[in-house]
């Protein structure tokens, strides 16, 4: 048996999968899955490393000396306002699996609603031979929120498809051949924005950030004639009943969504049924279980030789 104290794993999802998985990654150490009722009453004073999603409120007393936290996706609000978080670093999951997934789920939606989809869709359940002549990608302009990793990649593809695209975040980003708008100038890249696309992280600024007065401020009167909105960030950001009266007002043309306020989303929701509204269940880009164990095993290898982590969460602005 190692030396090495075992990697502590608490990950509240796909636990076949994980359990699986992790019968060969962290080989050199081995690993404690909380998931495991046989670990439930176990002594984890002497763990060092945690790989956390959604962990049990109490994890931080069970085991006080951490030395690094993993989340295990992309985002760490579900670690950040815990009980008892020790001062030591937090890494986010970053991964080239995941930020494709994600940027093909962006691409699709934005197309689907570039070339009416939903009413497609319709005309083939009713067999109706019903044209419709949709803009050029060239004539709409998609206005990304949130240019880390993911946002960058999803700007890049959608350049790709040839829509035009500008960003922003709280800080101004510099993105070769792309407009870029910072805090300041929120109504002035909404102004320009006849597609929407959320990919802020959720921090007490970006709660209930998507409301009826923002979509108020995107454009009207471009290719699409009317705005929509696009969220795969986090579901606390946006305010559903707004987006539903926005859609059915018309203050929205339509949107797409993967994440929602309480998941999952409830079967009496009126956003299930509202016109040219897509909705899938949280899988725009999940972590793929393996990449997430070889990231933390590369991370832990760079931590014991010295080197700084990569992707450490700043918990001053919460991502």
């Amino acid at each position: 048996m190692s030396a090495r104290p075992p990697v502590l794993v608490d990950i509240k999802f796909n636990p076949e999968g994980v359990a699986r998985i992790l019968k060969t990654a962290f080989a050199d150490r081995g690993s404690i899955n909380l998931a495991d009722p046989a670990n439930r009453g176990r002594d984890l004073g002497e763990m060092e490393y945690a790989l956390l999603w959604k962990p049990d409120a109490d994890l931080f007393q069970r085991a006080p000396n951490l030395k690094v936290i993993f989340s295990g996706g992309a985002g760490v609000d579900h670690i950040i306002g815990m009980d008892g978080l020790p001062e030591i670093p937090i890494v986010r999951f970053v991964d080239r699996s995941l930020t494709t997934r994600m940027s093909e789920w962006v691409v699709m939606q934005c197309l689907m609603h570039l070339r009416g989809q939903y009413a497609h869709d319709i005309h083939q359940r009713r067999r109706k031979w019903g044209k419709s002549i949709a803009p050029e990608a060239a004539e709409v302009t998609v206005g990304v929120m949130g240019l880390g990793i993911l946002g960058q990649d999803a700007v890049a593809k959608l350049k790709m498809m040839g829509f035009n695209v500008i960003g922003w975040s709280r800080t101004r980003k510099e993105i070769d051949g792309v407009e870029t708008f910072d805090a300041g100038e929120l109504d002035g890249f909404l102004a320009r924005t006849d597609i929407l696309v959320g990919l802020l992280p959720l921090t007490p600024e970006t709660t209930g950030f998507y409301d009826s007065g923002l979509f108020k401020k995107l454009r009207r009167d471009g290719a699409l004639g009317r705005p929509v909105f696009i969220n795969a960030g986090r579901g606390k950001s946006q305010v559903e009943a707004d987006i539903v009266s926005a859609v059915r007002d018309g203050t929205l043309g339509g949107a797409s969504l993967d994440v929602f306020e309480v998941e999952p989303l409830a079967s009496d929701s009126p956003l299930w049924e509202l016109e040219n509204v897509f909705i899938t269940p949280h899988d725009a880009a999940v972590s793929e279980e393996n990449a997430l164990f070889r990231h933390v095993e590369a991370q832990i290898a760079r931590f014991e030789r010295g080197e700084p982590l990569q992707f450490v969460v700043d918990r001053a602005v919460g991502y």
